[in-house]
């Protein structure tokens, strides 16, 4: 990418915005902070338990996943041990509260299904199976509290592992990375509900590597941070419906009644898998080097000084 020039005029970028893609170590700066911004936002969700538990355990998951999303942003620059390090310790964190996000959604979304009069009892009866189950109010918490101080942790190793400097290419490897994972992820889903939930996964990570970078460029990448969330809206009903299907093979009785009620989870999940793959194809469609093309030329395009006309 093209320095931009370093004016009276343009320090502050077109918009307003401080320049920090094309400043090596003010990227570098820029993206440990968001990294820890999203550490906080976790242990802010942590402290909110006592209000809602389960939107505390909803924000939290949320922003670990944003954490993940920024590390892979810079891994490209992180030696392969402090990587896997920092990442193993995000994913256990947010996955020590999967079990109380299910117990959470699952009746929610076995609430909204179209079931016929046997099968909502079938389903009631899981539910009422599973509340034996559930975490309790205080290991929540206490999951809450021990996940985000471990997500805080990695904010100094994170700092410590960066070089000095960190360049736009490394990002744009990290964003074209997310990227091809998400592709392959789709392609394959159409056989493999885990390829799915890949997909989804990598999608929601791509969508808040996008918000980054859009942050300190402008609307050109927010544009395409759209287009990848319209084609991640279509995969939540999906992968809740997964999760519900693994919910009562956990928690319910074995039996034809219990089929019933699988068969028709079934049913819906593989439409709506159809629908979501063919919602996210045209946001897709490029080889990742075309999509990471894309990216910096939409991002030196936000950053070009404006013209006389008010067009950059």
């Amino acid at each position: 990418m093209e320095t931009v020039t370093e004016t009276e005029h343009d320090k502050l970028g077109p918009i307003g915005k401080p320049v920090v893609i094309d400043r090596d170590t003010e990227l570098r700066r820029a993206l440990v902070a968001e990294f820890q911004a999203a550490a906080q936002a976790a242990r802010d969700a942590a402290a909110s338990a006592d209000h809602d538990v389960d939107e505390a355990v909803h924000d939290y998951r949320k922003a670990l996943r944003r954490a993940r999303a920024v590390l892979a942003l810079v891994a490209k620059a992180l030696p392969r041990s402090e990587r896997r390090a920092v990442k193993k310790a995000l994913q256990e964190a947010r996955r020590a509260l999967g079990n109380a996000r299910d117990h959470a959604v699952a009746p929610e979304t076995l609430a909204s299904l179209p079931l016929s009069d046997e099968d909502r009892v079938i389903a009631k009866a899981v539910v009422d199976a599973a509340a034996e189950a559930m975490p309790a109010r205080h290991e929540i918490k206490q999951g809450l509290a021990e996940g985000a101080a471990r997500a805080l942790a990695q904010v100094e190793a994170l700092e410590a592992a960066l070089p000095p400097s960190l360049p736009w290419s490394t990002v744009v490897k990290g964003l074209r990375t997310t990227y091809d994972e998400a592709r392959c992820a789709r392609k394959a889903a159409k056989r493999s509900v885990r390829q799915f939930h890949r997909w989804r996964r990598r999608s929601k990570e791509l969508g808040y590597q996008l918000d980054v970078v859009g942050g300190f460029a402008g609307l050109r990448v927010a544009e395409i941070q759209k287009e990848i969330e319209g084609a991640t809206d279509p995969q939540s009903p999906v992968v809740d419906l997964i999760m519900l299907r693994d919910f009562i093979e956990t928690h319910g009785s074995r039996g034809d009644a219990l089929d019933r009620l699988t068969d028709t989870i079934d049913t819906q999940l593989e439409d709506l898998m159809k629908d979501a793959r063919r919602a996210g194809s045209q946001a897709f469609r490029k080889k990742p080097r075309k999509f990471g093309k894309r990216l910096t030329r939409a991002v030196e395009r936000d950053l070009a000084p404006a013209t006389d006309d008010g067009v950059s």
